[in-house]
């Protein structure tokens, strides 16, 4: 799986996110394009500690569940279609897509220039992830939403 970390996959993800229009629809899926964007920059947010997930922790099944489930977070086969949206990240507000490309883009650089990291935080769902892991991760997320825009 391509990481975010490395610099020519950055500059993949930067092109692919520069290429959605206002026109961009969705081959799967409820949102439109200024959601997906708005949408993705959460989990960049969450790994570098801008965002907060609300609620309790996970009990012991959900944590075992999720345990279970990690592993698709940063392997090679890509997520499937129509995946449940945790519930802090389901965006139902339209939103404006110059301003939501504008600011992904921003947080993708920004958790890009992180790449020499090594402490990262605990995921507040799956625990501990090495920065290898983050970086896969966050690569899978995007090229996950910006492959349902067609970029």
């Amino acid at each position: 799986m391509k990481s975010l970390f490395d610099p020519e996959v950055h500059a993949e993800i930067q092109a692919r996110i520069e290429n959605l229009t206002p026109e961009s629809t969705a081959s799967w899926g409820k949102m439109s394009v200024g959601q997906m964007c708005n949408h993705c920059q959460m989990p960049l947010e969450v790994a570098m500690e801008q965002r907060f997930l609300g609620g309790k922790k996970p009990g012991f099944m959900k944590r075992l569940v999720f345990k279970l489930y990690k592993p698709l977070m940063y392997n090679d086969k890509p997520w499937s279609k129509n995946l449940p949206t945790v519930r802090d990240f389901i965006i139902s507000e339209d939103r404006d897509v110059t301003a939501e490309k504008t600011k992904l883009a921003a947080l993708v650089t920004e958790f890009h220039q992180l790449k020499e990291v090594t402490a990262w935080p605990a995921h507040p769902m799956f625990g501990k992830f090495t920065p290898e892991q983050w970086g896969k991760m966050q690569y899978k997320h995007l090229d996950h939403h910006l492959t349902q825009f067609d970029v």
